[in-house]
């Protein structure tokens, strides 16, 4: 079964950028919805972004900062995550919205001074 592929995580300082990308080689990837996760230590993990053709929709702790894309030629989806807090802190990873994918090995994003 597919697995996405995703990159970009890093080190930050609080306020700081980043942008992750994915790429998932499925089927019809420009009818899938597809979404950002994430999962910090200690915690379930959730979904923070989505985005379904030119819709998208965030949870609240990251609205306003984060934003999802996609690329449907590449079959990639991307988060640009902007003044990133200590919060932040946790893997990322891609899925369809619901999952139907084995997950990937994620991006770890650490946010700290």
């Amino acid at each position: 079964q597919v697995q996405p592929v995703e990159s970009g995580g890093g080190l930050v300082q609080p306020g700081g950028s980043l942008r992750l990308s994915c790429a998932a080689s499925i089927s019809v990837f420009s009818l899938r919805v597809m979404g950002w996760y994430r999962q910090a230590p200690g915690k379930q993990r959730e979904l923070v972004a989505r985005i379904s053709g030119g819709s998208t929709d965030y949870s609240d702790s990251v609205k306003g900062r984060f934003t999802i894309s996609r690329d449907n030629a590449k079959k990639s989806v991307f988060l640009q995550m902007n003044s990133l807090e200590p919060e932040d802190t946790a893997v990322y990873y891609c899925n369809t919205v619901p999952e139907s994918l084995n997950w990937g090995q994620g991006t770890q994003v650490t946010v700290s001074s």
